[in-house]
């Protein structure tokens, strides 16, 4: 059995950790329901190289591949609960005042639904209407036109997701979604270069794909000094993906998260999805010291992507019978909440590369210590060393799966 197939059968069979009673309003800050018996798949089909693959899971109902949905908000993590995991203020409020920040999602193809549905989401949590026509929100095509590539349910999924955590934790950010016309690194290299033409502070990338020759063709679209790139760095467990592994991103692990009775309220452990690991192409940063791996680890922050302790998601494109609220996990709910972080700082475009941020000053953030999510004990990938443990279980201080650490508000930000 590979790592993809236990990664999927240990969702199944585990329960949610959540604790408390269900949020009626799902804006008062109480935690959701707790799940039922439940499972998870992918939402993207897996892709060849040269392709990639959206990095979202949907939780399943009792282990099948129904999606769990219903018609009203029951399950998943909100807005306010982020913000009492990650130390941000409360983000409800009834007026949407432009932060000066803008925060870019990049995605494939189209979901025709998006629009409305943000607004569905923000209204369910209180949050400020963020909309074409208050100049908060603006969908766009890899050239920066109005044209949208052809829909797709997987991906429509994933930009759900991805523009409905913007919102969660930075509700003041401008939201810039561009599609691309497909899911090649080509087009979805292009999308990143027009977000970045058209002013994003932070552009999140919630997609991958397994490192292949000739990957460093498309590195040069994620380079942008000023700009803080987000990037998940998979959900099949141990083991490296570009753009994640790309020198100039900010490569985003996966954690469980759940609460505890700690001065926190909250504790988290490496997500077993997670994905980790030593680049077999991708030169070291600068600003990586580790010592067993002298290529490009991943990841460097982290932030909740267990399905098992996944967010609340509102989508009617990928709906049937108006049930249209999911929990979705995956390192593709981590990487927009990073780079909606550096939007929630305003630190977006204020050092060359902001992946740096954290480096200098890692004691500003959550570490996270336990967890693992594979086997790296052995030889590792080219650049890599025997025996690197801390490149897949969690401990004191740097490792693969959680990199620095979790948000701990916007310090190291």
């Amino acid at each position: 059995m590979n790592r993809r197939m236990l990664v999927g059968l240990a969702g199944a069979i585990m329960i949610f950790a959540f604790a408390g009673g269900s949020a009626t309003a799902g804006r008062d800050g109480k935690l959701p329901a707790s799940l039922p018996a439940h499972g998870q798949k992918d939402v993207c089909t897996h892709a060849v190289p040269g392709l990639a693959y959206c990095d979202a899971h949907v939780v399943t109902a009792d282990g099948g591949a129904a999606p769990l949905a219903t018609t009203s908000y029951q399950f998943g993590y909100t807005p306010q609960n982020l913000a009492s995991a990650y130390n941000w203020a409360d983000p409800t409020g009834s007026t949407w005042t432009w932060n000066g920040q803008t925060v870019a999602i990049v995605d494939a193809y189209d979901n025709p639904n998006v629009a409305s549905d943000l607004s569905v989401y923000r209204s369910q949590f209180g949050l400020p209407p963020c909309t074409t026509a208050n100049s908060c929100f603006r969908k766009v095509n890899q050239r920066g036109g109005s044209a949208a590539p052809a829909g797709n349910v997987g991906w429509g999924q994933e930009i759900a997701l991805d523009v409905e955590m913007v919102s969660a934790v930075c509700p003041g950010c401008k939201i810039l979604l561009v599609e691309s016309d497909s899911n090649s690194f080509l087009d979805l290299g292009a999308a990143v270069n027009e977000a970045y033409s058209l002013g994003a502070n932070a552009i999140s990338n919630s997609y991958g794909g397994n490192e292949f020759f000739g990957e460093t063709s498309y590195a040069g679209s994620y380079n942008h000094p000023g700009v803080a790139i987000t990037a998940s760095s998979g959900d099949a467990g141990y083991g490296v993906e570009v753009p994640a592994a790309y020198g100039t991103v900010v490569a985003v692990g996966g954690t469980n998260l759940t609460t505890a009775a700690n001065t926190r309220g909250w504790t988290e452990a490496a997500w077993s999805g997670a994905g980790s690991g030593c680049s077999s192409q991708i030169s070291k940063p600068t600003w990586q010291k580790d010592a067993g791996c002298s290529h490009r680890t991943v990841a460097d922050v982290s932030a909740v992507a267990d399905p098992n302790t996944g967010v609340a998601v509102y989508d009617s494109y990928g709906a049937t019978g108006g049930a249209n609220w999911y929990v979705f996990g995956g390192t593709s709910v981590a990487s927009p909440i990073v780079a909606s972080v550096y939007g929630l700082a305003g630190n977006a475009g204020s050092t060359d590369y902001p992946a740096k941020l954290a480096y200098a000053s890692p004691g500003s953030l959550f570490d996270v210590t336990s967890g693992s999510n594979g086997n790296c004990t052995r030889k590792t990938r080219r650049g890599g060393s025997s025996g690197a443990a801390y490149l897949c279980t969690a401990g004191q201080g740097y490792d693969g799966p959680t990199g620095l650490g979790t948000p701990n508000g916007t310090g190291g930000f």
